[in-house]
């Protein structure tokens, strides 16, 4: 029976947002649906005995049996054009802004407005000609979206034939027609929009190996614990430890060309800052605002959780298009700890088996899908392009030992673990850097080499000074810090100047908010000639008291608010002052041991 014969499909059951509907067993898993008279969508997630169990994606107050019930015939699909960029959109692709224009301060329930705006008429570019054979993922057309993003018309795939006739130059809407194409299935149209299934992965050529850094210009991940373009990383973190800001910071300051900010269930206030904030905000590389290349998708706390389900897979697919066009975007799901808890009531309400902590059993395959959609690929039109994702995880009480922070470090390769006693001591970036670590190290370095030569000898050096010191400072608990040797004292000295003077990041600071990788480099450089200096000095005969002493050790720990990104020149001639200091001590030595 066709989705337009099926009229006397009802509701029979309604238990919060899952909905038992009956007289429409012939409908298809994960089929959209409207329910009750505001028509509120819903999507098919089981069949069972003539009936359809519908998980609806807005508030069911009200809704009663009886209420009818009607089907779509295709699954929950995305608008995929130009538009999307600077947009901020709800879990279904609502755009906020319209439904604010038409309702007021709240969403109201069945409220319907299209994903992008077909009134507008964009400068198009063609690339095809009548007579070209034209393959899936080859670009139509060039729409210069914003001035950050040139927009490609794509061929969707699955469609290839002969260019039948074309369109011309000029100013197109998303839904006119550029092209016919003549397929195997006969004549079909090409739009400047498309639509694509939200839960299905857009397909690639083939899969690349992560080999460029994506650069976020925060010291404690891109020296330390990099991730790739087209990696994946976990920040968890217990309540306050700021997984949010970190977040925040890294979708702001990274240099991938597309950034997706996904606010899945985190609380309205947190997201209310993040869409008053973004809009002001200046890209680091063009000065552009950085709206320009970013999209926002808030899903809060109070919003509905089925929709909070389905918001992660709205923003993959955004980024999935925008990688098929050769972008490198940045996915930022905040956090998905709130999407496993919406999986939890959802599979309750469904009566499904529980298992670890409530979770349902297909949780792990639930995280798997979810990340394996990102890496980095050649896409259909043989462009290189990826996808990173950085997930965040809030683990109740800060106990890394529960299933979706497990379940997430086993699909992730890089681990920022923060830590709770940090963020109490107001040190942001939270991350430890003894718990995280980075599987991406041998891939990134050559690309890291070039940037900074001597990259990765410089950082295994400071992270042997910071594992010792965390094991100075142990004995030092013991028998009291004072008691320990110059030589193992000096590791204690150092570390803190690293925490201080490196680890830390001010992101209200504006000289400290963003630091470019050559003066990670120069900073880390600055310390490990401390260091050095003072472990030759100390090897000596000198003590401890005399390196600490040196007048230019406030300068070091000042050098990454002092200095701007760019102003090397300054670092250096406080590395040439470091090493004329250092000089004069051990003449000085001398001089008086003679």
């Amino acid at each position: 029976m066709s989705p337009g014969e099926e009229e006397k499909s009802y509701v029979s059951r309604v238990n919060g947002p899952v909905v038992t509907v009956k007289g429409m067993g012939s409908a298809c898993m994960y089929e959209v649906v409207r329910v009750g008279e505001l028509g509120l969508a819903g999507e098919v997630v089981r069949q069972s005995a003539g009936c359809s169990i519908v998980q609806v994606y807005e508030d069911t107050s009200m809704l009663k049996p009886g209420a009818p019930v009607k089907r779509t015939g295709a699954p929950f699909s995305l608008w995929l054009g130009p538009g999307l960029m600077g947009n901020i959109y709800d879990g279904v692709q609502r755009p906020l802004r319209s439904l604010l224009a038409s309702g007021g301060s709240w969403i109201k329930r069945g409220g319907k407005t299209d994903p992008l705006d077909i009134s507008r008429r964009w400068e198009f570019e063609p690339l095809l000609k009548a007579g070209q054979e034209v393959a899936a993922g080859q670009a139509a057309g060039l729409v210069p979206e914003t001035p950050l993003v040139r927009h490609k018309v794509l061929v969707p795939p699955g469609m290839s034939g002969k260019v039948i006739s074309a369109a011309a130059a000029g100013s197109y809407s998303v839904t006119d027609t550029l092209a016919v194409v003549e397929t195997a299935r006969g004549p079909v149209e090409l739009k400047m929009m498309q639509k694509w299934p939200a839960r299905q992965a857009r397909p690639a050529a083939e899969r690349r190996r992560v080999s460029e850094p994506l650069v976020t210009g925060q010291r404690v991940i891109d020296t330390f614990f990099p991730i790739g373009k087209g990696g994946c990383a976990c920040i968890p973190g217990g309540f306050g430890t700021g997984k949010t800001i970190t977040q925040h910071q890294l979708a702001k300051w990274s240099d991938a060309g597309i950034i997706i900010f996904i606010g899945c269930g985190e609380r309205g206030n947190e997201m209310t800052e993040v869409l008053r904030e973004f809009p002001e905000l200046k890209d680091p590389r063009t000065g552009r605002p950085l709206m320009e290349r970013t999209i926002l998708i808030a899903n809060t706390s109070n919003m509905p959780v089925a929709a909070r389900e389905i918001s992660i897979y709205t923003g993959i697919t955004m980024a999935e298009y925008y990688r098929d066009m050769g972008y490198d975007v940045a996915v930022f799901a905040d956090s998905t700890s709130r999407w496993a808890e919406a999986l939890r009531e959802m599979a309750v309400r469904l009566e499904e088996m529980p298992a670890e902590e409530g979770f349902p059993a297909s949780l792990p395959s639930r995280l798997a899908q979810f990340y394996e959609r990102g890496g980095a690929v050649t896409t259909l039109n043989k462009e290189p392009g990826s996808i990173s994702i950085v997930g965040a995880v809030s683990p109740p009480g800060g106990d890394f030992s529960e299933p979706v922070t497990q379940h997430t470090r086993r699909f992730t390769r890089v681990f920022w673990s923060l830590d709770t006693e940090l963020a109490n001591a107001r040190h942001y970036p939270s991350i430890n850097w003894l718990r995280s670590y980075s599987d991406y190290l041998d891939e990134v370095e050559p690309a890291w080499e070039k940037l900074c030569p001597g990259w990765r000898g410089l950082r295994s050096e400071a992270m042997v000074v910071l594992q010792r010191e965390e094991h100075y400072q142990q004995i030092g608990r013991l028998i009291g810090p004072d008691a320990l040797p110059d030589g193992q004292r000096l590791y204690l000295f150092i570390g803190g100047i690293m925490r201080d003077g490196f680890l830390a990041q001010n992101a209200f600071e504006e000289k400290d908010m963003y630091c470019p990788p050559a003066k990670q480099a120069a900073l880390l450089g600055l310390i490990m000639a401390l260091y050095r200096g003072g472990r030759e000095y100390i090897k000596a005969g000198g003590s401890l008291k005399e390196i600490s002493s040196l007048p230019c050790v406030p300068a070091i720990l000042r050098a990454r608010t002092d200095y701007a990104g760019d102003d090397l020149a300054g670092l250096a001639g406080l590395s040439a002052r470091l090493a004329g200091e250092l000089e004069a001590l051990t003449a000085k030595s001398v001089t008086e041991g003679s």
